[in-house]
């Protein structure tokens, strides 16, 4: 009996192809799509409302391919897990990374959840990364053969006990080659462009959707620089990151950027480019897949950010969950909320919260 895979379907190209290579693998494949979030009705965990071209792209797809379809609505819990800890981190003064939390949450969390539930052995995803057992019997992640596409870094909280179940077909194709195959079988989402944005802020105004979607206030208040100097005025703390230029409001005669934010205060810190770098960081939540812990300091290497280059350092794990990270050469904009993500060559060995 062929093992039983549940596709999990954005309507997108990659997710598409993911599709067909499962099914194509042997194994018994079925495709679905969760309904997640609309800007014109509330999506529950039991009511997803109606269609939209992403659900009706993937049951296409999955007619093409000759695989059923489904569609699950998770709006609730995306809502609790996603949207309303995006929120808190923003008000707390955080720049968080959703994708982080939908992929631990919901996409390998409550859709696994009902993967198994349904009676599916695995569930398989679009991701370019890859997920190999190791001689000792270990699943790990490890980073996709293109490096323009390597999506590793946003899978670093996923809990090492549910490897076994995820299936990652497209960590060893690159972007073109997936088109290619797209193109070759007909399908009509081969040439969709790829999401660039926070799938529910897709106009990128983090602080419009937060002030629309929640009750909270983000007054006016200083700018200020390193010494406590009163700058000027900014419009509401929620709409500056750490190494932002641009959207300032501010002439000071040169470049400068935030450095930092302080929600108690009401004051975002201004610093010129070189204010911005850092050799330390500390990190919370820490997850690590490839080994159990760090009973003495590891040379690793690190991103603190998506698109960041990864760079060496030492980690020293404090506490079960916290560990801190001494990087051999300053970087910069090191910004509390991101994911602080470790890797040994290839591997993905775990990651962090940037407190």
């Amino acid at each position: 009996m062929n093992k039983k895979v549940l596709v999990a379907m954005s309507g997108g190209v990659d997710s598409a192809v993911a599709a067909l290579l499962i099914s194509r693998g042997g194994y018994d494949a079925c495709g679905i799509t969760m309904k997640l979030w609309s800007d014109t009705e509330r999506v529950t965990d039991s009511y997803s409302g109606i269609s939209n071209s992403d659900i009706d792209d993937a049951a296409a797809i999955c007619k093409k391919i000759g695989i059923e379809h489904r569609i699950t609505s998770l709006g609730d819990s995306f809502r609790h897990s996603v949207i309303d800890k995006f929120i808190s981190d923003y008000k707390n003064g955080a720049t968080p990374n959703p994708c982080v939390e939908c992929n631990r949450a919901i996409k390998f969390g409550k859709l696994l959840d009902i993967a198994l539930e349904m009676g599916f052995d695995s569930i398989a995803s679009g991701h370019y990364a890859l997920i190999e057992q190791d001689t000792s019997g270990r699943y790990l992640i490890k980073k996709a053969l293109d490096p323009k596409k390597d999506q590793s870094y946003v899978l670093w909280s996923l809990k090492k006990d549910i490897l076994s179940r995820i299936i990652m077909p497209l960590g060893s194709y690159t972007k073109e080659e997936i088109r290619e195959i797209a193109r070759r079988e007909g399908f009509e989402n081969a040439h969709k462009s790829d999401s660039q944005d926070i799938c529910f802020i897709p106009d990128g105004d983090y602080a419009g959707f937060i002030m629309k979607n929640s009750d909270c206030d983000f007054p006016c208040g200083d700018f200020i620089d390193t010494e406590g100097n009163i700058l000027g005025k900014h419009k509401g703390i929620i709409n500056y990151t750490v190494g932002q230029r641009k959207g300032l409001g501010i002439a000071l005669g040169r470049p400068i950027f935030v450095k930092s934010k302080d929600v108690l205060s009401n004051t975002v810190t201004l610093c010129d480019n070189d204010g911005l770098f850092s050799k330390r960081l500390t990190a919370s939540r820490a997850n690590f897949i490839a080994c159990d812990g760090f009973s003495a300091p590891t040379r690793l290497s690190a991103k603190i950010r998506y698109k960041h280059e990864e760079s060496p350092a030492t980690i020293i794990q404090t506490d079960t969950d916290r560990f801190v990270l001494e990087f051999e050469e300053p970087q910069r904009a090191i910004a509390k909320g991101q994911s602080v993500v470790l890797y040994d060559g290839n591997t993905l060995v775990g990651g962090g919260i940037i407190d």
